[in-house]
């Protein structure tokens, strides 16, 4: 993607000159205010309508809508895929024949340019249909493998009014295709801004940061260190940049003498404008401070770019300019107002995925890492702790009658025998039971009390109860005879 804002004046208008035999006239101060002008209009265009854009993409349940989300991880290593990117085109600039490689671009950037249009004049479109329009639903869906292992490649929904939006799309693809012309270059080059803002979202604020840094570095390194950003843009011909003509005063609509101006000095501060602007509606505070201030920012930046370029007559690198005003700007208004936590804390994926559980503060580890070892080994060697049991089983368990465990008699207080079901025999039995059961004050010898709620609990034991409990009895009755005859 190119990021660099190049002044005709260096380099393609004398090579159009010497090629063709001729010099070109010099533009008027009037085609280059006009130029630098449209330049800076097509840019803001795609920024605030696409980070509107993105605050509805964001909210949206559309599969085929959802947003891609850069992280800090992609932000790092994109300067050098990008710089990978850059030098490999230069080398097939060089190598290969122009002609070959530019008509390759032109078909692939056909499909994507033709797509990017239908997807961005798509909501403007439906308020142009009539509401009897059969509009009927379609899903062009590819798949790979079978049954579970079955993964999807494409899901796209569309409906009749896209397929009316695409043909549309497709006039100006031919027109592009056939002519080269600089109006259809400048359509497919500001769908594709407007869709990169809608559709790249930064996650926070660090990885904008990040993002916007690497990037400053790599255009201010292949601008002012080589000469191959500026021989890639010149070359290639597609619609990666936004160009108008200086000369449109003198020569209309076949004007041949362009500024232009790279649709990464577009995407990338403004993915990031439109991560304030999701910021401020995540504050609820009913006002759009950042964005505003970033969108101004962003004018700042890229007027003083033109202004410099045209005093020194030399390609700029935009994000030398952009970076330090998109972020510089926000961070100051932050400080004035006491909400940089809040800024550098706000994270947009919670938008997109607001169940998703993420971890918010990390657990304090203390101690030397053999002392944590040592504990850890204390740990595995210790008795295991036992499964918990199967539904099944304790469900089983449940229907078998298991007899409570028999008392120790042994331990028990010793008591007279009283007949049962009395008033006493019951305060006794439960005394009896608290010290059968642990009680304090437990005496040797043998309770009837207690082996009559045993049997009541028992009912397996009850001859024996039975035969124990007439024992008795008969042994108080002989006794009671022998007091009487004494």
């Amino acid at each position: 993607m190119d990021s660099a804002l190049s002044d005709p004046h260096n380099g393609s208008a004398e090579a159009g000159g010497a090629a063709n035999g001729t010099t070109r006239p010099p533009s008027t101060p009037e085609g280059i205010a006009l130029a630098y002008g449209s330049l800076l209009l097509m840019a803001l265009l795609p920024i605030f309508f696409g980070a509107l854009r993105s605050v509805r993409c964001a909210r949206g349940k559309n599969a085929s809508d959802m947003p891609e989300t850069i992280t800090s991880r992609d932000a790092a290593r994109f300067p050098i895929i990008a710089s990978c990117t850059l030098l490999g085109l230069y080398l097939f600039f060089k190598i290969f024949s122009q002609e070959y490689i530019n008509l390759l671009l032109s078909m692939y950037f056909f499909v994507l340019g033709i797509l990017a249009l239908s997807h961005t004049i798509s909501p403007f479109m439906n308020k142009f249909f009539p509401a009897n329009f059969p509009n009927r639903q379609y899903q062009l869906l590819f798949t790979q493998g079978s049954g579970e292992n079955k993964e999807e490649i494409i899901n796209y929904e569309f409906d009749a009014k896209d397929l009316v939006c695409l043909g549309l799309s497709s006039i100006v693809g031919v027109w592009y295709l056939l002519r080269k012309h600089w109006i259809a270059n400048n359509l497919f080059g500001l769908a594709f801004s407007l869709n990169g803002v809608e559709l790249l979202h930064l996650n926070n604020v660090s990885t904008g940061c990040i993002l916007l840094g690497g990037l400053f570095i790599y255009d201010v390194f292949w601008v002012f260190g080589t000469n191959v950003m500026v021989t890639v843009a010149k070359s290639f011909e597609a619609p990666i940049k936004l160009v108008f003509p200086q000369d449109l005063l003198e020569k209309g609509l076949e004007a041949d003498n362009f500024a232009m101006l790279g649709l990464g000095d577009i995407v990338i501060p403004g993915i990031f404008i439109a991560l304030l602007l999701r910021f401020d509606i995540s504050l609820k505070k009913n006002t759009h401070t950042y964005f505003y201030t970033s969108f101004a920012a962003y004018i700042f930046g890229l007027g003083l770019t033109i202004f410099i370029m045209h005093i020194f007559k030399h390609a700029q690198p935009a994000l030398l300019y952009l970076v330090p005003a998109c972020i510089g700007f926000p961070v100051l208004v932050a400080l004035a107002k006491g909400e940089v936590t809040e800024m550098f804390s706000y994270e947009s994926s919670a938008e997109i995925l607001p169940h998703t559980p993420r971890l918010t503060h990390f657990p304090t580890v203390s101690g030397s890492p053999a002392s944590l070892a040592d504990s850890m080994q204390q740990k595995l060697a210790g008795p295991r702790r036992r499964r918990p049991q199967n539904p099944s089983a304790i469900g089983r368990s449940k229907k078998l009658k298991v007899n409570p465990p028999k008392p120790n008699l042994s331990s028990i207080c010793c008591c007279p025998p009283l007949p049962l079901g009395t008033t006493r025999h019951r305060k006794r039995r439960a005394t009896c039971l608290r010290r059968a059961y642990g009680g304090a004050g437990a005496k040797p010898g043998r309770c009837w009390a207690v082996n009559a709620s045993y049997e009541e609990s028992n009912p397996k034991d009850a001859a024996a109860v039975t035969e124990g409990s007439k024992e008795g009895t008969e042994a108080s009755a002989s006794k009671g005879l022998e007091k009487k005859e004494k």
